[in-house]
């Protein structure tokens, strides 16, 4: 059998996904099983969630519980960055989410976030993923403000569907330009007092100033001896 590229199966296994989240309202968009999944002894869950009616805007959404005890394990927010990444195609697929792709079936994989705790990765902003505008403009002059109150206004409505949720440890974590939305959304969530019960954040690889960033890597590189004294001193002058 030829072996399919991983890309090619998760663009079949966001197909199926944009197929269950059309589904009722009432079930809150559960999976029963997605191609080529493995039995799994957690329920996990897709969906749309219209941030502007107006605007007909909605942002998508996968959501894995934990794999054991779920009504105990924190929830945690998974933004991936870009800006531009798909939180689903990279973060849940690729990274840590309950199955990556192995020729045309899914495999459980072993170092899978879900085993520690509940699991929402969220497409953002809309444009990104499955997430859209019917208004192409917004498109145009989306940033980084708006898209932290879109990605409140998602959680907001997130824990109407999952009233259970709303009470628990909460963390938000993301990578690359994450290094933005994630401390952006935190900070709108203390400012907004929202009743969420925000426990941290973590970002990995973040983009955060570019100043910053360019020269924490110098720093990187001279302290494990990659570069030399005189090259150390050429990166900071360059600034």
């Amino acid at each position: 059998m030829q072996q399919r590229e991983p890309w090619t199966v998760i663009a079949a296994i966001c197909a199926a996904l944009i197929f269950l989240a059309a589904g009722s309202i009432s079930e809150a968009g559960k999976i029963e099983a997605l191609p080529g999944q493995p039995k799994v002894s957690f329920q996990h869950y897709a969906g749309y969630i219209t941030i502007d009616e107006k605007q007909k805007r909605a942002l998508f959404y996968y959501f894995a519980e934990a794999e054991i005890d779920p009504a105990t394990k924190p929830l945690v927010l998974w933004l991936n960055g870009g800006p531009g990444c798909s939180s689903i195609g990279a973060g849940a697929f690729c990274e840590h989410g309950p199955f990556k792709p192995s020729g045309e079936i899914l495999l459980k994989n072993d170092y899978s976030w879900n085993k520690e705790a509940n699991m929402l990765y969220l497409e953002s902003p809309a444009g990104v993923g499955f997430s859209y505008s019917a208004n192409d403009s917004f498109y145009s002059y989306v940033t980084d403000e708006i898209t932290a109150q879109d990605n409140l206004v998602f959680l907001e409505r997130w824990f109407g569907e999952f009233p259970e949720y709303k009470g628990r440890a909460f963390f938000i974590t993301g990578e690359s330009y994450a290094g933005h939305y994630v401390p952006q959304l935190a900070q709108l969530i203390v400012q907004s007092k929202a009743k969420f019960n925000l426990k941290g954040i973590a970002i990995g690889n973040p983009l955060l100033e570019f100043n910053t960033d360019f020269n924490s890597r110098a720093e990187f590189y001279w302290s494990h001896g990659l570069i030399s004294d005189d090259t150390y001193e050429i990166f900071h002058h360059s600034l």
